[in-house]
């Protein structure tokens, strides 16, 4: 009989899963290799309970911690068993799930602080586990609870994560928390200003890292003044109420950990002394390239300071009181405020100044000029205004004569002569006295020291219509209105070769004449060609102006009035023409708007114009008016002009002393007359050194004395009335005398005597002469002939007089 030795059994565990979890159905299965077709009995044991199992599978269909342990199994067949398999485990994990925390309990850790990691399981405190961690990169894993990093570096930084063991049994792994380690924080210090005021603190704050709110736990706070412990251990906040130099840092843990030191925050002390920023000068308004000077101002006791400044401008200024400005721009402008430091005691300061604005203007200033008036009349005077953006900013103004330019390179077209007494005048005006004919004037405005300058104004003109022989204008056809679409021609005539023809436009523009041929100016009109023009020469020489009116409309009439002035005496003749028809009936003239004539035949004739008849004309056909024009009368008296001259002066000297020739020889045939007339006298008077004379006047008659002084001698003029019974006539005597040092002449003059005025005019020049009546005992009545003004006029006049004396003498012989 042969005895063959059973095979060993194996056990195997099914499941769904590689790690198996409480609940879970496990199948455990019990394998008898080479015994397949045998009829086995099978035999179980494992676990921590009792298996009546005899099949070769055990299936646990809600496994529990109590299934977990070894399992192993053996099979009988008849009388004989096989050996017990070797022993295979079952483990199953129990739900609970460690948890890791970090001691100190911070999320940041800071390089070089000590950090623990533990690894708690909840519920299982009395078991005795033995603990994995994760992660691998740990060179020696522990396997306790604990996780200690005494001096933790950013390499440190990362995920942690543990689960338990104990026998057959395993925990789910932890949540991984995560554990970041940075760089040694700095403390920051805030403080809430920067200057304690007066009776006042300032709160200072301490802070790690303020971005992280969580990151403060834990951090107490050490205070230092100028270096040193300032105050114990405090929440982060202090208030302070003296200056210096303040700095923090944090700590924290035990050992207490420390930040770096904050930067240090410099707190004054403020006294009561406030600064005032000045502006000198002080203009609301600088332009670019004026001198500016900003200054810090601190009154009250001797002490001297440091200065600082604040402005939100591009330039800063200098730490001085005074901040000079020589070339101001735009760059300057902005906002100042000033404060003052104690230099003996650094952290001693004043408040803050007031703000003050600095505003400076890029745009140059460009003054305007205006004239009044337009148009000269005789005698009258020009008066200038030069207004400049803030008239009251100390402004001082400078007047000019624009005298023409005709070089091309010239972009001004004028030069610029100053007027008399026409520099830097601190009135905004300057009058003009006796100009009379066309002129233009500029003026620009001067401030500051250094004295800064405006550019100057566009010239301005004040125009005259009377010709003058230097240079005039002719139009053609003479005529002031024209129709559109007219050929005009506007010509310069005087001694010169160089011309242009201007014009002053309705809307004020000034420009050049387009079309210069020569000398003439031809304008194929528009009514854009409206304006007055006038001539320049090379020489600086204007001309008479003239006011041109275009007519657009030809339904319209327009007037035909001369282009200058006309001569009082003169006559002239005024009509009214449509471009269609020259000649038109039943036109009415107005004068300055009043009707003055409605005259069928179409023409207003004045045969001898006086200065009544100077003003705005306009006429009217089929109720129609025109444009009104201005004609003006020219007043002429002759020889009057001729009064101020000194050349004329000396003719008339001339003159003078022939009369007095011509009067020696008339009172010489008086005298040998038998009958009484009137007669002029020369009485010539020799007083010599301390000599006296004295002419006697009758209280009850009124005399006129009048006196004209050439070098040393007296010129007295006098005319005695000698009475006649039948005729009488007036004669001039002139009594020359001439003293010798020391001697005197006394007139007496009665008080209650009357004065006879006589006048004569011309222009604005009035001459008066007065009569006086004075009685002399011997030669009868004198009347003395005040000269006050135009000597030569007067002795022409007194030459006609003695012509008719000298017949009346004939007669009287």
């Amino acid at each position: 009989m042969t005895i063959i030795s059973l095979p060993k059994p194996t056990v195997t565990l099914q499941s769904s899963y590689t790690q198996i979890y409480s609940g879970d159905t496990v199948t455990v299965r019990c394998e008898i290799h080479g015994g397949e077709r045998a009829q086995w009995t099978y035999e179980w044991r494992g676990g921590q309970k009792n298996i009546h199992e005899t099949s070769s599978v055990y299936t646990i269909n809600r496994v529990t911690e109590s299934d977990s342990g070894g399992y192993s199994c053996r099979g009988t067949r008849g009388s004989s068993w096989t050996e017990w398999s070797d022993s295979t485990s079952l483990r199953v994990i129990i739900p609970s799930k460690p948890t890791v925390t970090l001691q100190p309990s911070w999320t940041q850790i800071y390089s070089g602080e000590t950090v623990t990691v533990r690894c708690e399981i909840q519920g299982r405190e009395g078991a005795q586990w033995t603990y994995e961690w994760r992660p691998a990169k740990l060179n020696t894993p522990p396997t306790s609870n604990a996780y200690r990093i005494i001096t933790v570096t950013e390499s440190d930084s990362g995920l942690y994560s543990c689960r338990g063991r104990r026998d057959y049994l395993l925990t789910y792994w932890s949540k991984v928390p995560g554990l970041t380690v940075s760089s040694k924080p700095k403390a920051e210090l805030r403080a809430d200003r920067t200057a304690v005021p007066v009776g006042g603190s300032v709160t200072l704050t301490c802070s790690v890292n303020p971005s992280s709110s969580s990151s403060s736990s834990g951090w107490k706070y050490y205070w230092y003044r100028d270096g040193k412990s300032y105050q114990p251990v405090t929440n982060g906040q202090i208030s302070v109420s003296e200056g210096g130099r303040y700095s923090c840092r944090g700590g924290r843990g035990e050992p207490v950990y420390y930040t770096e030191d904050s930067e240090s925050v410099w707190i004054d002390t403020t006294m009561s002394n406030r600064p005032v920023v000045t502006l000198h000068p002080n203009w609301s308004e600088i332009y670019r390239g004026e001198t500016i000077t900003v200054r810090c101002e601190i009154h009250g006791g001797d002490t001297e300071w440091d200065y600082e400044w604040e402005t939100n401008s591009i330039r800063k200024p200098p730490n001085q009181n005074e901040y000079r400005i020589i070339y101001a721009s735009s760059s300057n402008s902005g906002n100042y405020l000033c404060k003052g430091r104690m230099k003996s005691s650094q952290n001693k300061t004043t408040e803050w100044s007031d703000s003050v604005t600095l505003t400076v203007s890029d745009n140059e200033p460009r003054p305007v000029l205006t004239v009044s008036p337009s148009w000269l009349s005789p005698g009258a005077s020009v008066t200038l205004n030069c207004e400049v953006e803030h008239p009251s900013a100390g402004w001082s103004f400078y007047w000019y004569k624009a005298v023409p330019d005709l070089k091309t390179f010239n972009y001004k077209s004028y030069s610029y002569e100053l007027l008399p007494d026409g520099s830097g005048t601190a009135q905004d005006s300057y009058i003009i006295h006796g100009q009379t004919h066309t002129a233009g004037y500029v003026c620009r405005a001067g401030r500051g020291d250094p004295e800064y300058h405006t550019d100057h104004s566009r010239p301005k003109f004040v125009w005259s219509a009377d010709v003058h022989s230097a240079a005039s204008l002719t139009v053609s056809p003479d005529r002031v209105q024209h129709f559109t679409s007219d050929s005009v021609s506007l010509t310069c005539e005087g001694n010169f070769t160089e011309w242009r023809v201007r014009k002053f436009s309705e809307d004020g523009r000034l420009s050049d004449c387009r079309r210069m041929t020569g000398s003439t100016c031809n304008i194929y009109t528009s009514k854009s060609d409206t304006g007055v023009y006038w001539c320049e020469s090379g020489s600086g020489e204007f001309s008479s102006a003239v006011n041109i009116t275009v007519q657009n409309d030809d339904d319209v009439p327009i007037l035909v009035s001369p282009v200058h002035p006309v001569t009082e005496g003169a006559s002239v003749n005024l009509s009214c023409s449509l471009k269609t028809q020259k000649i038109l009936s039943n036109v009415f003239f107005y004068h300055n708007d009043k009707l003055i004539q409605n005259d069928p035949r179409g023409e207003l004739k004045i045969s001898a114009v006086s200065k009544s008849d100077e003003g705005f004309y306009k006429c009217q056909y089929s109720g129609r008016e025109s444009a009104q024009s201005w004609m003006s009368v020219k007043v002429t008296v002759s020889g009057a002009d001729s009064s101020s001259s000194p050349v004329w002066l000396m003719v008339g000297l001339v003159c003078g002393v022939s009369l007095i020739i011509i009067l020696l020889l008339l009172l010489c045939r008086c005298r040998q007359s038998k009958y009484s007339c009137f007669t002029r006298s020369i009485q010539s008077e020799s007083h010599s050194p301390g000599s006296s004379t004295n002419h006697g006047v009758n209280q009850n008659e009124t005399h006129v004395y009048g006196s004209l002084q050439h070098g040393t001698a007296d010129v007295y003029e006098s005319v005695t009335q000698v009475t006649n019974r039948n005729d009488s006539c007036f004669t001039r005597s002139i009594q020359s005398e001439s003293h010798s040092p020391g001697s005197s002449t006394n007139h007496g003059v009665n008080l209650n005597e009357t004065h006879v005025y006589g006048s004569l005019q011309h222009g604005t020049a009035d001459v008066y002469e007065s009569v006086t009546q004075v009685k002399n005992n011997r030669n009868g009545t004198v009347y003395v002939l005040e000269i006050t003004e135009q000597l030569e006029m007067k002795l022409g006049f007194d030459l006609m007089k003695l012509i008719s004396c000298d017949m009346f003498l004939q007669s009287c012989k």
